[in-house]
C-alpha cells in the first residue's frame, strides 16, 4: 500500500502540497515515484519565477522517461531543494522529506479548496 500522508493536499498529477501559511512545499507522491521508477534527475529552471497554477515548474527524469511536473497552486517559486541535484533519488526513497522539490509563495490561497484530500487521492489511484 502507497504512503499518503493525511496532513498534506494532493493532486491529479499525483503531487502533495504541505501549506504553512503563505508557503506551499510541494514534490512528487510516493505512488508517482513508484511508477516512475528510479530518479535519475530532477531539473527546475523557475526558481524565482511567479508561475499559475498547473504550468509546468520542471521535470523529473527516471531511467526509462521524463515527465513535466505542474505547479499546484499559482505564485512564486522561491526555492529549489538543492540537495536533489546530486541525490535525486531522495525522490525515491522519502518522497515526503528529504524529496520535496519547491517551495512556493502562495498568491491565491483560494485555490487551495480545489486540492485533493488523502482519502479522494487514495481513490483516485485505486486504493
Amino acid at each position: 500500500m502507497m504512503n499518503t500522508p493525511s496532513n498534506l493536499k494532493y493532486t491529479k498529477d499525483h503531487e502533495w502540497i504541505n501549506v504553512d501559511g503563505d508557503i506551499a512545499t510541494v514534490g512528487i507522491t510516493d505512488f508517482a515515484q513508484s511508477e516512475l521508477g528510479d530518479i535519475v534527475y530532477v531539473e527546475v529552471e523557475t526558481l524565482d519565477e511567479t508561475l499559475n497554477k498547473d504550468e509546468v515548474f520542471g521535470t523529473v527524469e527516471a531511467v526509462k522517461t521524463v515527465s513535466d511536473l505542474f505547479i499546484p497552486l499559482s505564485g512564486e517559486v522561491i526555492e529549489f531543494n538543492e540537495g536533489l541535484e546530486s541525490e535525486p533519488e531522495k525522490v525515491n526513497s522519502d518522497a515526503y522529506g528529504e524529496g520535496w522539490m519547491i517551495k512556493i509563495k502562495i498568491s491565491n490561497p483560494e485555490e487551495i479548496n480545489q486540492l485533493l484530500d488523502a482519502e479522494s487521492y487514495k481513490e483516485l489511484i485505486g486504493e
